[in-house]
């Protein structure tokens, strides 16, 4: 299954031999309607009843014996007014962003300022903050604001944040009026079914303030998120998916409810062959907090334990541990010194903290970053093979992913760090020697990265550098 996680368009300008791709020429866009629903079948029961040609059904179902077929009330169906105004509510907000970079444009030139990719943005505050994603201004020398389709403005990058995939921007607050603010909803409560509404800049700028609708599909959809620059996956995060579509471009724009709320930010769609209708976004409560720590502090703060590991479920089983669970995080390697103060060791299967059962990476990060902060100390229940053990760890900020040196390429990108090339070491559940590594087995890294990882991100690259 593609996993595309880029929502950016590149320049429609054309560049020199070493620049880019080809400009956007021609897009077809093919719009399906459906008109769904009859209201034959509501006028001819009724009449068929009174009229003694059938009889009414009986059925001990509650739901049914109350039921009057003769006093049927006319049904007036006002989505498609209710989307209208939500779309009117939400467009001012709704902003072009563009990511400029120093890039060669042939063989022998000077690396000058050029466009690289376009996507969008939300005017959240009066003051001129808007929210986007940490991948549309991700390596950008400059960054430049559209807004209301028409408006160039240079932005501020106030801070970013690679984990979650959000990214904060300010221009003057001139530019903005009251109508260009968004109205943030509650992510918590949508509900599988109820409209989605996606605005954004799909193709670029040509195409700016497109509308798609749909429906949520799902709001727990647990999804990876990237390093753009280095293609190394982060861990996991838990979104919204929605077919309403979303193509590159629209990454950073809103996903709105029927009231005309922000319920998300866009960010990712699958692309496969054989998948339509795929696509993700973070949903807004967490968006709101992040919004709030980078504004505070110019960065967000994720509260770690300073491992690397891996959900147990994700390591083939013939290479499980002898534990007795078959649930938790298998720890392959703890690099923060209050990890290793607090008596974590590699190979430990972490199964709960402060009492909370933990099934994986994704529920130990959920619940770190829902109830602490850095600093916090909490009890790490384990198993170190069959003993269990409550060990008390404080933790730590998790620190950005380490990016690449310029002589270091796109190794990681490609799986081959400076680890065991795309592989995990275990400890040899059978007892033997392994491969001669002294009692320990090489397997396969089941995220495909490597586990030669560095200390400054908290954890091992081919492992999530967090919790």
């Amino acid at each position: 299954m593609g996993f595309y996680d880029d929502g950016q368009f590149r320049s429609t300008r054309k560049r020199g031999d070493g620049g880019g791709g080809q400009g956007l020429k021609w897009l077809a866009v093919v719009v399906v309607s459906a008109l769904i629903g009859s209201a034959a079948t509501l006028v001819a029961v009724p009449a068929m009843l009174e009229n003694g040609a059938i009889s009414a059904p009986l059925f001990s179902n509650v739901n049914l014996q109350d039921a009057s077929y003769k006093t049927v009330a006319p049904v007036t169906l006002s989505i498609g007014d209710a989307i209208e105004q939500a779309v009117k509510k939400v467009t001012p907000s709704v902003v072009g962003v563009i990511n400029y970079q120093e890039m060669q444009t042939g063989m022998s030139s000077a690396p000058s300022l050029q466009e690289y990719g376009v996507g969008s943005g939300v005017i959240f505050d009066p003051r001129g903050y808007i929210v986007t994603n940490n991948h549309v201004v991700q390596g950008a020398t400059k960054v430049e604001v559209i807004v209301n389709k028409r408006q160039h403005v240079y932005a501020q990058v106030i801070g970013t944040d690679p984990y979650t995939d959000l990214a904060v921007l300010k221009i003057p607050a001139s530019y903005v009026s009251p109508q260009d603010v968004a109205q943030f909803g509650n992510s918590n409560a949508l509900v599988p079914g109820e409209p989605a509404i996606a605005i954004g800049n799909p193709a670029g700028l040509d195409f700016a303030d497109s509308v798609t609708v749909g429906v949520i599909s799902a709001t727990q959809r647990v999804m990876p998120v990237y390093d753009e620059a280095t293609g190394q996956e982060l861990g996991e995060e838990t979104e919204l998916q929605t077919d309403a579509a979303i193509n590159p471009g629209n990454s950073g724009g809103p996903l709105v409810n029927a009231e005309g709320q922000v319920v998300g930010i866009n960010n990712s769609k699958i692309v496969a062959h054989g998948f339509e209708g795929m696509g993700f976004s973070i949903p807004i409560n967490e968006v709101r907090t992040i919004i709030q720590q980078i504004l505070a502090t110019g960065h967000a703060q994720h509260p770690a334990l300073g491992i690397g590991g891996f959900s147990l479920t994700s390591i083939p089983q013939a290479y499980w541990p002898n534990v007795p669970v078959n649930y938790g995080v298998y720890v392959e390697e703890v690099s923060s010194p209050e990890a290793q103060a607090g008596g974590l060791e590699k190979g430990d299967v972490i199964v709960g903290i402060d009492g909370q059962k933990v099934t994986g990476i994704t529920s130990l990060k959920n619940y770190l970053w829902n109830h602490f902060k850095p600093g916090d100390s909490v009890t790490v229940t384990v198993y170190r093979g069959q003993e269990k053990l409550n060990l008390k760890v404080q933790l730590v900020n998790l620190q950005p992913p380490a990016q690449p040196s310029a002589d270091q390429g796109n190794g990681a990108a490609s799986g081959q760090g400076s680890g065991s090339g795309g592989s995990i070491t275990i400890p040899d559940p059978f007892g033997g020697s392994g491969s001669g590594n002294g009692g320990s087995i090489t397997i396969p890294n089941p995220f495909g990265g490597s586990s030669g990882g560095s200390g400054s991100s908290g954890g091992s690259s081919g492992g999530f550098p967090f919790p």
